[in-house]
């Protein structure tokens, strides 16, 4: 008896070395991007597929743990030159941050180039990169499935024609609460997400750090995932990327369409995701995990969220 096909998830977007520096320690070479948080929390729950590009500076190691982790790196291009590079300091609530340095080197000149066996991918992930080059992608794959994204204030403030653009071709659209207020022009988060959603969407996710997320969809159903408490926060970057990428594998390791219940559990897998990511430096922590620990962690969210409503009388 065959075992039917997985789908496969593709993730485009940014691999990068990163500088963190955070109140109780610092990492000079820490492996991050993008891509890099998505395709490590997402191989967990499907077959991943990453296009991205680095510089021949990048860590074998790296390379190794993705292709460990199961993640396809044929899109991965490797160039003459150095990898994205960005230096960050954290505060001492782990929440702010500031920019310290950002050489984007080899990253500049990038251009998605998905390789042929890519272009049928069901499931699609367009991480933080330029509208323009979002659009390229779309422009090489078939018919996709499911298509998530996300964006940033910089494209929202340059490039919003471009990004408006891609906006419509959109089944879920990731965004932090600054950014939904600033594509939006509102400043409640409620009627931020109800002009974005007029805006081509057809859900929309909210990510609040350690508030949790907000899921908004069309129908006009708000389902809330908490953050898990933690004694203690590593390291914060990532974790975003990480939250997409649980959600994400979750609906192509399922094969399932966006709907409210399948939703729900996509977000509680992505939360999961991102409160492992913020345990450790870089993808460490991810990278340690066995499915069990994934499993456990799934069941402790089911606990943190169950209510039981009791009589009022």
């Amino acid at each position: 008896m065959n075992t039917p096909k997985r789908p496969e998830l593709l993730v485009v977007g940014s691999v990068a070395i990163d500088w963190i520096i955070t109140p109780k320690a610092v990492r000079e070479e820490s492996v991050g991007g993008s891509a890099t948080y998505f395709a490590m929390a997402a191989s967990f729950f499907a077959p991943t597929r990453l296009v991205g590009v680095v510089g021949e500076d990048f860590p074998a190691a790296t390379v190794d743990d993705l292709k460990g982790a199961g993640v396809d790196l044929e899109g991965l291009e490797v160039v003459a030159g150095k990898t994205f590079r960005w230096k960050g300091r954290y505060h001492e609530n782990m929440n702010d941050r500031t920019t310290l340095e950002t050489h984007l080197n080899v990253f500049e000149q990038f251009e998605p180039k998905l390789p042929a066996r890519y272009r049928g991918s069901e499931y699609l992930f367009l991480a933080n990169i330029q509208p323009a080059l979002q659009r390229q992608v779309f422009e090489q794959l078939s018919e996709p499935r499911l298509v998530g994204m996300d964006t940033m204030n910089l494209w929202i403030n340059t490039t919003r024609d471009d990004l408006l653009a891609v906006l419509r071709k959109v089944d879920v659209l990731m965004v932090n609460d600054e950014e939904a207020r600033q594509l939006s022009g509102q400043e409640n988060l409620v009627k931020a997400a109800r002009a974005i959603l007029k805006l081509g969407p057809r859900n929309l996710v909210i990510k609040r750090g350690e508030y949790g997320a907000l899921l908004f969809d069309r129908d006009g159903d708000i389902f809330v995932a908490p953050a898990l408490p933690l004694e203690e926060v590593v390291d914060p970057t990532g974790a975003g990327d990480s939250f997409a990428g649980g959600f994400m594998g979750y609906l192509a390791g399922q094969g399932v369409e966006p709907s409210g219940s399948t939703l729900r559990t996509a977000m509680i897998c992505g939360s999961v995701m991102a409160s492992f990511c913020v345990e450790g430096f870089s993808y460490d922590r991810l990278r340690d995990l066995e499915i069990d620990d994934v499993q456990e962690r799934f069941d402790q969210f089911a606990r943190l969220t169950d209510f039981s409503r009791a009589s009022l009388t």
